[in-house]
């Protein structure tokens, strides 16, 4: 399990900042609707960030935290995975989202986030777009970074770097040769699902195939420590927003 429904990014909102926010319904290539969640920030011209949820999709935290993208300027679509077997509805705390995550495909994910990529370029085919993503959509968020997006670079908090996905789908470490951008990844230092020795490959085969990339793992902290209620790691979240906040201008 990664977020609790209930469960709120770490990232205090800013006051008064104008944003626009509006629910949307995109289409795939394979001709797939989807559900997603964009909010713009108050310049046009800054970079674009498309969110990848963890294993419940599109809900409640995933759209904060794009808003909170748009309060600093960056331009945030949130996707849905399930618009091929779940609909395009909201959702709460009771949707069953283990078989509709176990039906997912790299291939749909892949055109989903390029479906929100060309929302985010709609009026400039230059702009510096990155990916962020949580426990499943981390590793899916490093996978896209090999997807052919053009992506200006690519974050994962608690993905599984070594391991393979669902349905075929590779481990991020074994697209080291295909990745186009820098990878940015956060991780829980007492995170029991994803082994230290993980990262350290991850970190190892990156170097190794010669990607700029930034690794971080946060002592003490589990997986899904990226939560408002989680005092004891507020440290972490902080440090973990700046870093990513450093990565967009590193690389826009």
């Amino acid at each position: 399990m990664c977020h609790r429904y209930e469960a709120l990014p770490a990232i205090t909102p800013i006051a008064g900042a104008a944003v626009d926010v509006e629910d949307l319904t995109l289409t795939a290539s394979d001709g797939t609707e989807f559900a997603a969640f964009h909010a713009r920030a108050e310049s046009p011209t800054g970079p674009g960030m498309v969110i990848l949820p963890d294993v419940r999709g599109l809900f409640r935290f995933y759209e904060e935290l794009a808003i909170r993208f748009a309060e600093i300027g960056v331009d945030a679509v949130a996707i849905d995975y399930f618009g091929r077997t779940a609909g395009n509805s909201k959702r709460d705390a009771e949707f069953d989202f283990w078989p509709h995550v176990r039906s997912t495909t790299a291939e749909g994910i892949v055109a989903d986030t390029a479906a929100a990529v060309a929302v985010l370029r709609a009026n400039d085919s230059e702009r510096a777009v990155f990916t962020v993503g949580f426990c499943f959509g981390g590793s899916n968020s490093w996978l896209q970074a090999s997807a052919g997006h053009g992506l200006a670079g690519a974050i994962g908090f608690y993905g599984r770097p070594t391991a393979e996905g669902l349905n075929g789908a590779p481990a991020p470490s074994a697209t080291v040769s295909e990745i186009e951008c820098p990878i940015l990844g956060l991780m829980g230092g007492a995170d029991e699902s994803i082994p230290a020795e993980a990262v350290a490959e991850w970190d190892a085969a990156l170097g190794a195939g010669g990607v700029t990339r930034e690794i971080v793992t946060y002592e003490g902290a589990p997986h899904s420590f990226f939560d408002r209620s989680y005092d004891e790691h507020v440290d972490a979240c902080n440090d973990a927003w700046q870093r990513i906040q450093n990565f967009i201008a590193a690389n826009s």
